[in-house]
């Protein structure tokens, strides 16, 4: 039976940990070729995919989505040994909790920074060869809480909503390219934080869990299996769209 991914070549950013990894290790398993592109080095990962049978040993690249030169050689990198980019998962982001008049201008300009300034570099630098194959899989990673108001985190609230304008913006923009894009809005996974991310994860995920439908924690593999549904021939004729996933705490 025919893999779901097979020969396919897919960019995970911010696959070293959490959500990235487990995106990276389910397309891995459907057999695409996967790129570990990641700040950090992304060897769990690496690891992790090659204890599965049959999985093809990963690419890992060191890579920092907010430089330009740097999204530009990891997408010279890929096209070079593969001949082709397939799929792109924009992944790699950043959150902290502050209160709004606490926020300083430097917290607020690298949330941003990271998650939308990164998505667009990363974006940028891969759309040519998917443009010149005439198909394509953009893939990006907002959060459910632009539909809920969370506080605290208006920097990265405004950074993931700017996600939701990219993705239809550039999706009407790339379509007669046989390119799709699309984002997912997730919630709080049980699973690592970004190194440096200023916040509670178990006292937010007792306060999560009470009004969820689904009474259990989410989990990277949860959100890893949309993605991968969205990343693949069968989601063709969806484009522009944005999926909560959340196990209902955001009836959107």
């Amino acid at each position: 039976m025919a893999k779901l991914h097979e020969g396919r070549v897919v960019i995970v950013t911010g696959a070293a940990i959490g959500n990235g990894q487990a995106f990276a290790a389910e397309f891995a398993r459907e057999g695409a070729q996967v790129v570990l592109a990641d700040i950090i080095e992304a060897t769990e990962t690496r690891d992790r995919i090659l204890a599965q049978a049959g999985a093809c040993e990963p690419m890992l690249l060191t890579v920092d989505v907010t430089s330009e030169p740097a999204t530009k050689e990891m997408a010279r990198i890929v096209k070079e040994k593969f001949g082709r980019i397939d799929i792109l998962i924009n992944n790699a982001g950043i959150y902290d909790e502050e209160p709004f008049e606490l926020l300083s201008l430097e917290a607020w300009k690298r949330v941003l920074d990271v998650n939308l300034t990164g998505l667009f570099l990363a974006t940028k630098a891969v759309v040519p060869v998917m443009k010149q194959q005439q198909h394509g899989r953009i893939v990006n990673l907002s959060s459910d809480t632009i539909w809920l108001g969370t506080p605290y985190l208006v920097h990265y609230v405004t950074s993931k909503m700017g996600v939701v304008g990219f993705t239809r913006a550039l999706a009407t923009e790339v379509g007669k390219y046989g390119i799709t894009v699309n984002a997912i809005t997730l919630g709080l996974t049980a699973t690592q934080r970004p190194p440096g991310a200023r916040l509670n994860q178990g006292n937010i995920l007792s306060h999560v869990l009470p009004p969820q439908a689904i009474e259990r924690a989410e989990t990277p593999e949860d959100i890893a299996q949309i993605v991968s549904f969205l990343a693949s021939d069968a989601s063709s004729i969806i484009t522009g769209q944005t999926i909560n996933v959340d196990g209902g705490v955001a009836r959107h």
